[in-house]
């Protein structure tokens, strides 16, 4: 069977990625993990690093978000399944902006979020095929549509 390439978008403070990418490997999925950069500094400061510093902290954040946006969109673009993350303590608009680009190109998407952000992710919910509280239910999900295991 081929590698599936499963793209993890969303909040970086937290272990989650490590979970599903344990959980994979414990369950021996035919996955392989790519995601966007989640060094925070790093991603913050390609755009100045590379292309030229910028007087306005709004053209070194666009500078920024257009060189993460050549991996994000590539990488997306090659996935086959797309899991986006939401934090309860950081605003994950780069995560809502990834949900986008999936469903824009007809990826499954599954949203990973805890209960009381149900209401606030409706929209993204709804573009979703599974919605998750944990990352054993991501694992479990991948499990299922890849091998057929319950």
């Amino acid at each position: 069977m081929e590698n599936w390439i499963i793209y993890l978008s969303g909040e970086i403070h937290s272990d989650w990625r490590d979970q599903i990418k344990d959980g994979c490997l414990a369950k021996n999925l035919p996955v392989i993990i790519v995601g966007p950069v989640t060094n925070h500094e790093a991603s913050d400061d390609c755009g100045v690093e590379i292309l030229g510093q910028e007087d306005n902290p709004f053209w070194k954040d666009h500078k920024s978000a257009q060189v993460n946006a050549i991996r994000t969109r590539t990488l997306i673009a090659k996935s086959d399944i797309v899991v986006i993350k939401f934090g309860d303590k950081f605003r994950q608009w780069n995560a809502a902006f990834d949900a986008g680009i999936a469903a824009t190109l007809g990826k499954p998407i599954i949203v990973l979020h805890a209960k009381d952000l149900t209401h606030a992710l409706k929209e993204i919910d709804a573009a979703a095929l599974a919605v998750t509280e944990k990352p054993t239910q991501v694992v479990q999900v991948l499990d299922y549509a890849i091998n057929e295991n319950l």
